[in-house]
């Protein structure tokens, strides 16, 4: 299975650790997928600051493909994430992605025929390029993670686009997760989840409905579970395994990210006082 992914990427600086370690949820998703089986690919624009070179130096390590990757003058998308009363990270500031996010990502003619040779292209509501999915939809099936996003009038523009539609819905009761699995199918996408933190998982496809628990373990870092949770869903489901089985490895997956720092790890000393 060849998985593309594309839009968002910024580095998670821990203040706690004056540390960063690469992340967003495209970016997370092509090297938690390829850690998973998958063959994968990334397309985005990193900044030609520490931060990006920290995070291409990490993507060649991890074995992606960035043929089609671009540099550009400016700062890398960088959060700022510290722990809460709770012990849990919590984002509090964030340069809003970056040189990525001044720029656009803009598709040319031969991103086109390099996406076509993937099986499934996945991208989010941070990567901004939401008029693109018409064409990647026309050249491989489509994942989409909209994160805490449920607003309807977006869904029913995003969704008819989507083979695969993913949501956060901690916070969210049973039933309100049931309805936003039920409106988005009715928009167009094909399979939908919803993921409820504590409380697993929720997919429908057609009109069957499948849940899924967690796996317990001692967690030290939640961030980028929801992300190893796509990965392993799609890269299990994509290469045969039945829906069941691909929400069960989603679910081992988003267990196994939570034992270490980061999204995947591969963290970096960083200070932002030293670069105020």
């Amino acid at each position: 299975m060849q998985l593309l992914a594309i839009g968002d990427n910024v580095v998670d600086y821990y203040e706690d650790q004056d540390m960063f370690y690469p992340g967003g949820n495209a970016l997370n998703v092509a090297v938690l997928s390829k850690r998973a089986g998958a063959r994968a690919s990334y397309i985005g624009i990193l900044g030609n600051d520490e931060a990006g070179d920290h995070v291409l130096q990490v993507l060649k390590q991890e074995g992606i493909n960035i043929s089609r990757i671009r540099r550009a003058h400016g700062q890398n998308g960088m959060a700022v994430v510290k722990l809460n009363e709770h012990g849990d990270r919590v984002f509090v500031r964030s340069n809003k992605g970056g040189i990525q996010s001044e720029l656009g990502l803009i598709l040319t003619a031969e991103d086109a025929a390099f996406i076509a040779r993937h099986d499934v292209v996945h991208t989010s509501v941070y990567s901004r390029i939401e008029h693109a999915l018409p064409e990647l939809y026309r050249l491989a099936a489509v994942s989409f993670d909209f994160s805490t996003t449920h607003d309807r009038e977006y869904m029913k523009r995003v969704c008819p686009h989507l083979t695969y539609a993913f949501f956060s819905g901690s916070g969210l009761t049973k039933e309100e997760c049931l309805l936003l699995l039920e409106d988005a199918s009715r928009f167009g996408a094909e399979t939908v989840c919803v993921t409820r933190g504590e409380e697993g998982a929720v997919l429908r496809r057609g009109g069957d409905i499948a849940e899924q628990p967690v796996v317990p373990v001692q967690a030290i870092d939640t961030l980028g579970a929801g992300d190893s949770f796509i990965a392993g869903f799609l890269t299990a489901y994509m290469n045969g395994s039945s829906l069941e089985k691909a929400l069960g490895r989603a679910a081992e997956a988003a267990a196994d990210t939570c034992l270490t720092y980061g999204a995947f790890g591969c963290g970096r000393p960083f200070s932002l006082k030293d670069h105020a």
